[in-house]
């Protein structure tokens, strides 16, 4: 009898000593797994992040005019991608100039309901640069400041990347020349792209520092 309890007296020491050398290393066998999942999963937040790249960087407006863009409201990139270019050159206080303009031709209506078209864009300094009697004179010249408009529209949506060395046709059925890269790009040699690739609802716009004027 006693020999039987000293038997199970020492069962039960060597179950106390192995149990917890067995939990451990059941714990570290887990751990193990865990780290080799993670690892085959993608190793760090960063890393995961660098093999996506950074895809949409293309598609965004850039040049040194944008830092002068509202960063929220209706004159934001993303307000004025929600409404027809016409509405949303309007809200946009470097453009007024611009939008006086399009008001008198009667070219509203027009622009905003052209469907994929490409606006390049002059600023207010841009027409600034015409002697105030020559843009008083096209500002109440209803046909000549239509001709001067429509050369500025393009009936498709021009790429940053199609920029580069194009010739396109306008609205006015004349053409306009394109060229340079990056984000430096030019109109007919004399105008510079100074916020481009600006998304509206129905078009793509190119803020240029000076008014183009047909061929």
């Amino acid at each position: 009898m006693n020999a039987l309890r000293h038997r199970r007296a020492a069962v039960a020491v060597v179950a106390a000593v192995l149990l917890p050398l067995s939990l451990t290393a059941c714990a570290e066998d887990s751990s193990d797994k865990a780290s080799d999942s993670s690892s085959a999963a993608g190793s760090t937040p960063e890393e995961s992040k660098s093999a996506a790249g950074d895809d949409t960087s293309a598609d965004k407006p850039f040049g040194p005019a944008c830092a002068g863009v509202p960063t929220e409201g209706a004159g934001s990139f993303d307000g004025m991608a929600k409404d027809p270019v016409a509405t949303a050159a309007s809200n946009n206080p470097a453009l007024s100039t611009l939008v006086t303009a399009v008001q008198k031709a009667g070219l509203v209506d027009t622009l905003n309901n052209a469907e994929n078209i490409t606006v390049f864009a002059p600023t207010n300094d841009a027409f600034a640069k015409i002697p105030k009697a020559d843009l008083d004179a096209v500002l109440n010249d209803k046909a000549m400041l239509t001709k001067i408009l429509t050369y500025h529209v393009v009936g498709e949506k021009l790429t940053p990347q199609q920029l580069e060395s194009g010739t396109f046709d306008t609205l006015q059925k004349s053409t306009l020349t394109t060229s340079g890269s990056g984000e430096s790009y030019k109109v007919n040699d004399s105008a510079n792209v100074v916020c481009g690739n600006v998304p509206t609802a129905n078009a793509t716009v190119y803020i240029i520092d000076t008014v183009l004027m047909p061929k």
